[in-house]
């Protein structure tokens, strides 16, 4: 029930487009646009390709950091809405939600409930991490580990030096008390594991790879 209802909420968003091409992508974009495509039979049995764009550094410069989706049909503006974005197309819906290191979903759902990815461009980041999963799916694994471990640290390590922070404050003393940290780390390496974090982050948002408590606290 909840999701149906977001789901129309997000497709109240959606803006119609004004026709124009879809640019190529750049060699350069890698990090900064994530572009994917969804090929579908149409009624009268030829096939139609929807695009989804999203221009990362575009979001940076928005009020709510989330930025705009657009949707294209055989490489024409088709339609755009504020993220998260959920756009109406031939037998279900294309769903698009932002993480503040990339995307967490682009998907179809069909009118039946099903979902599949949609496939990322072979030149973007989201499709050269694919293509390292495909040839060589030992070390994706590995990598994957690796994300996970670097996420989990911080949670362990930086929570308890945070909570230590906010019990120092007046109200949440007077009320609750003292709370030292059983952790102490210098600065450097407080940085150390929270740009390792982000890393972790980026490499899981190539892979759209979300968990609401890994993540969620890296983006905290």
């Amino acid at each position: 029930m909840f999701k149906e209802w977001r789901r129309r909420r997000a497709a109240q968003r959606v803006k119609p487009g004004n026709g124009r091409p879809l640019k190529p992508f750049r060699w350069w974009q890698p990090m900064s646009r994530a572009l994917f495509y969804l090929p579908l039979r149409s009624g009268d049995g030829g096939r139609v390709v929807y695009a989804v764009d999203v221009n990362h550094v575009q979001r940076l410069f928005t009020e709510d950091g989330k930025g705009k989706a657009h949707l294209y049909l055989d490489g024409r503006h088709h339609a755009e809405s504020r993220l998260p974005a959920a756009f109406p197309v031939q037998g279900g819906t294309i769903e698009v939600a932002p993480t503040a290191f990339g995307l967490k979903r682009c998907h179809y759902i069909t009118a039946a409930g099903a979902e599949h990815q949609l496939v990322p461009d072979q030149r973007s980041g989201e499709g050269r991490r694919a293509r390292l999963e495909r040839e060589r799916p030992v070390l994706s694994r590995w990598i994957g580990v690796c994300s996970l471990v670097l996420l989990a640290i911080p949670l362990v390590l930086l929570v308890p030096q945070l909570a230590e922070v906010v019990f120092h404050l007046p109200p949440v003393t007077q009320r609750f008390g003292t709370f030292t940290s059983p952790v102490s780390l210098p600065a450097w390496l407080n940085v150390t594991l929270t740009l390792g974090a982000a890393a972790a982050s980026v490499e899981r948002a190539l892979r759209l790879r979300y968990n609401w408590f890994l993540d969620s606290a890296a983006q905290g």
